[in-house]
């Protein structure tokens, strides 16, 4: 077993100016409270995570990486100011708790070229590289290939878990962290971090989202891909900060995916438990339930407040079972929600998609309650307003 890591702690300073040098003459990492975040950040990694030297390396090589990303996307707006003139205020967004079959939809959506999305790659390398024009992507695609399959190499259970690919459509939650305000306590146990994360301003976080994608679609429109109608976003973090999405996004329309708590918290407990390990060899799985579930069942809970306070017509609920069963009727539903024509060529898309991809060709996930420390009876506790309202009907 490798020691937790002793030596050489995250140094916010030392971060910076490691950012810098890879990306030469340039300073400007934005005007948002980055720093603030990233010195939480950094202080309860030292201290809590118990990284093994090899974890500490790659995690540092993450926030330099993110780092890199806020140079280079603030040096792009500096010299193409039509970046920010890019309209983004009606995405189609995809929210619900994880294993609610969020990702087939996304990915079914996705086919339809009138959907612009991000693929895995544009998640984990949005901004061009130093040796890069805008226009060129090969490289990033490369480098993320590689890193999927290193993943996937050391924690092959991943893939029943989360199906991962580098060219396939994403969440954002990638693009996300770069406010370092945004769950980056996915990727390892960092109890301060995250209760100091609970009490701050979440906007900073959408800011840098819009930004972000502005900067993939003028990309995208360089390299001459298909011109989309609106975003496809999805991501669970999302149900903590419904209301900040909404008021950075005017006029989002969002899909609220349900399935039972039990059979989706655990499964989310598992991923966070997985990609701790990857990281750290003292990965707590009861204290990755533990975290998990209460930030699920508030933000779950805080998703139904903030709807009850907005438009109706910008929700449409969707239920996994229906999803299962019956999906070209959930496409259809969705589609006259949109105000998109759900057309033959995007109806035969979607259905080899489906052809293709049936979640019946993925390996099971095995997991319990049990092993992340918590129950049956717990579930029914924590998410019984949730029951009431989304599932009661259906049982």
């Amino acid at each position: 077993m490798n020691a937790p890591m002793q030596a050489a702690p995250l140094d916010v300073p030392e971060l910076l100016q490691a950012a810098r040098e890879r990306a030469p003459g340039l300073s400007n990492f934005g005007d948002d409270n980055y720093r603030a975040a990233l010195e939480v950040l950094t202080q309860s990694l030292n201290t809590e995570a118990k990284l093994t030297a090899t974890g500490l390396a790659m995690m540092r090589e993450r926030i330099v990486g993110q780092l890199v990303n806020r140079l280079v996307m603030e040096d792009c707006f500096a010299r193409h100011p039509e970046i920010a003139q890019i309209q983004i205020d009606d995405p189609l967004v995809i929210v619900g708790l994880p294993r609610t079959g969020t990702t087939m939809l996304q990915r079914t959506l996705a086919v339809d070229p009138r959907f612009y999305s991000a693929a895995w790659w544009e998640t984990r390398y949005p901004a061009p590289l130093a040796e890069e024009g805008p226009k060129e992507s090969a490289k990033r695609i490369e480098m993320a290939k590689a890193e999927v399959a290193q993943t996937i190499e050391a924690i092959p259970q991943i893939l029943s878990i989360h199906p991962m690919s580098a060219t396939l459509c994403d969440e954002e939650f990638m693009l996300m962290e770069h406010s370092f305000l945004c769950a980056m306590d996915a990727y390892a146990d960092v109890p301060s971090y995250t209760a100091w994360l609970d009490q701050q301003d979440q906007r900073p976080v959408y800011t840098q989202l819009k930004k972000m994608l502005q900067l993939l679609q003028w990309q995208k429109q360089l390299r001459g891909e298909p011109q989309g109608e609106r975003w496809l976003l999805k991501a669970p973090q999302h149900l903590h900060t419904l209301e900040i999405l909404l008021s950075v996004f005017p006029k989002a329309q969002v899909i609220l995916t349900h399935r039972e708590p039990a059979q989706t918290i655990p499964s989310m407990a598992s991923m966070a438990h997985t990609l701790w390990q990857i990281y750290s060899d003292q990965a707590d799985p009861r204290s990755a339930g533990k975290q998990w579930n209460s930030r699920m069942a508030r933000g779950i809970h805080h998703t139904m407040q903030v709807r009850d306070h907005q438009d109706a017509g910008r929700f449409l609920d969707i239920h996994f079972a229906d999803a299962v069963a019956k999906p070209i009727e959930v496409l259809e539903t969705v589609y006259r929600f949109a105000g998109l024509d759900f057309t033959e060529q995007a109806r035969a898309a979607a259905q080899h998609w489906l052809a293709s991809n049936g979640r019946e060709k993925r390996a099971g996930h095995d997991y319990t309650l049990e092993t992340f420390g918590l129950c049956e009876q717990q579930m029914q506790d924590d998410y019984a307003p949730y029951r009431e309202r989304h599932l009661a009907s259906r049982s």
